[in-house]
């Protein structure tokens, strides 16, 4: 299951409303950490599918999502639970920093 592609318009009801934990990748296609990144965090999609919704976020198309949590660098990971952003990576980041964050968080 591919990472689900989200917009300024459909980031409340995909993230914010989620029944799952979700982690949002805020990335750019001229971002060349972003595009290390990118294989990882569609491995996670697959590899938590059921327990965590995977998301991706253009912040040059979709600006004000981006603006409204302070994404200054990119990639930036963030992972909101019940509607709340509970934590945050900046950076490209080995995979297993990636797993051992997200399985403190669904377990």
């Amino acid at each position: 299951m591919a990472a689900l592609e989200i917009t300024d318009n459909n980031f409340n009801e995909e993230v914010l409303n989620s029944d799952l934990p979700v982690l949002v990748d805020f990335w750019a296609e001229w971002c060349g950490p972003c595009k290390m990144v990118s294989p990882i965090v569609e491995e996670l999609s697959d590899e938590y599918d059921g327990k965590l919704k995977v998301t991706k976020l253009d912040v040059d198309s979709n600006p004000q999502t981006a603006a409204s949590f302070g994404i200054r660098g990119i990639p930036t990971l963030l992972v909101f639970k019940d509607g709340a952003a509970i934590d945050q990576i900046v950076g490209a980041v080995p995979k297993s920093t990636l797993t051992e964050r997200l399985d403190k968080i669904i377990s």
